[in-house]
């Protein structure tokens, strides 16, 4: 008596198993710019965890004896940002978008919630942040995905839109920022403010209303900058640090040795010296000195170029879609994650005021790397259906009484007038190209005129 092999039955578990992760991961299908974005951004995301491994070690392995700490948790974050990343990016963009009202309005809420006694969470002075069971979340880095889907959506249709529409919206964008802004996030609530500005000036709006707004904008930043004596500290030592080395200069001189003693090859990875204790909060906002001191300049000008070839893509995708909606949406993403990440480079290096803001998909931080996740999906999804099949629906042809469609007896014979589609080969072959415009004209032309006969009809 023989028993059956087990093998066949784990074989094809196995290959069930190896189906099921293959569609998971498989990109069969999707355009050439949404597979680019999507292998670029899982390189953003693996070089920015190698550099955060590094930048945070030390401090990790003096506060909590264990150097790895801040990477296993922002592991953790990447993990659950992919999941959604994923999600969005299989879902039609209608659905994601028909969702960021919602989002939005959750995440303003949760902004507000900082405001609230006891409930929202100070460090280093400022109310930004939420407990969220042992790890703290920063809803103005969450609103930022959900802000730009909701005001591409509102000016891709704002010649379509009633005054006292338009009134609305902006007065809930304005308060959203002016919630952030009086944290005090004066970083934030300029990069939502000038994403949200860029998204409008692409849609083409007046300029009348796009500078008054840029001047009702600039005067909210310097009436916070002359309330906040540390906002007005930090651009005095922005201009020059040198003046205060030990106080409000410290942390721009400190990230100017680390990028100076990285030299054209960088020191190596791991053996950055500024990071030990020197360089402040190396591990989120100055994590590009400690990039560039290990990397070099030769590792931060193939980062710029990273980020070049990441922005002419997202670019590639905005001018494919075609939708305005899309349009604006795949350019508040470029400007969301390639202008923020050009901000900090900016503060790391000098050239602009010392802000508290991350660099996306580098910076530890869970609540930055969701929104970065996030938006990155979003983009990736435009970039899918920026090129899009056009289906054309043909109408069957509908039987006499009495006879089935799926009879043999139901043989449609089409007569069908030539001369439009003569006319259309004519122009074809005067212009000598193609597209899917042309396609669907032949389409309709061919259906313009049907002359239906039915013959040899069973039961005559």
């Amino acid at each position: 008596m023989f028993l059956p092999k087990a093998a066949p039955l784990n074989s094809t578990f196995a290959s069930s198993v190896t189906s099921g992760i293959s569609r998971i991961f498989s990109v069969r299908g999707w355009a050439l710019e949404a597979r680019l974005l999507r292998w670029m951004t899982l390189l953003w995301i693996s070089v920015g965890l190698v550099v955060l491994f590094s930048a945070s070690y030390p401090v990790a392995e003096a506060a909590f004896d264990d150097g790895a700490r801040y990477f296993k948790i922002q592991l953790i974050w990447v993990f659950v940002g992919l999941f959604i990343s994923r999600w969005i990016t299989r879902h039609p963009l209608h659905q994601v978008m028909r969702l960021s009202g919602f989002f939005l309005l959750i995440s303003m809420l949760m902004v507000m919630a900082t405001h609230i006694s006891g409930v929202g969470v100070s460090v280093n002075g400022a109310t930004r942040w939420l407990p969220f069971g042992p790890f703290l979340l920063q809803p103005s880095e969450l609103m930022k995905p959900f802000l730009v889907m909701h005001s591409a959506q509102l000016f891709g249709k704002w010649h379509k839109l009633t005054n006292q529409t338009r009134l609305i919206w902006l007065g809930i964008f304005t308060s959203g920022l002016l919630m952030i802004l009086t944290q005090p996030n004066l970083s934030t609530t300029a990069v939502c403010g000038i994403t949200i500005w860029l998204i409008a000036l692409a849609a083409g709006l007046p300029y009348q209303q796009l500078f008054l707004t840029a001047g009702t904008g600039v005067m909210a930043a310097v009436l916070s900058v002359s309330l906040k004596s540390y906002q007005r500290d930090r651009i005095i030592s922005f201009l020059d640090p040198w003046a205060d080395p030990s106080e409000n200069g410290y942390q721009l001189i400190q990230s100017l040795l680390a990028i100076g003693s990285g030299g054209a090859g960088g020191t190596g990875y791991g053996l950055s010296a500024q990071k030990l204790y020197f360089l402040p909060i190396q591990y989120t906002d100055f994590i590009f000195s400690v990039f560039a001191e290990e990397f070099g300049f030769i590792g931060c000008i193939m980062l710029l170029v990273f980020l070049a070839v990441y922005s002419t893509v997202a670019m590639m995708v905005a001018v494919q879609a075609k939708q305005a909606v899309h349009r604006l949406v795949a350019i508040g993403c470029m400007v969301l994650l390639v202008g923020q990440a050009l901000v900090n480079i900016g503060v790391a290096t000098g050239t602009m005021p010392t802000t508290g803001l991350p660099f996306p998909m580098f910076s530890y931080g869970g609540s930055s790397m969701l929104a970065s996740l996030i938006t990155a999906g979003v983009l990736i999804r435009v970039a899918r259906e920026s090129k899009g099949a056009d289906v054309l629906v043909l109408n069957r042809p509908t039987p006499p009484a009495g006879v089935s469609d799926s009879s043999t007896a139901f043989q449609p014979d089409y007569k069908l007038d030539p001369k439009p589609a003569h006319k259309l080969d004519h122009k074809l072959k005067r212009t000598g190209k193609a597209s899917s415009e042309k396609d669907l004209l032949t389409a309709r032309n061919l259906l313009k005129k049907p002359a239906l006969r039915i013959k040899n009809l069973r039961g005559r």
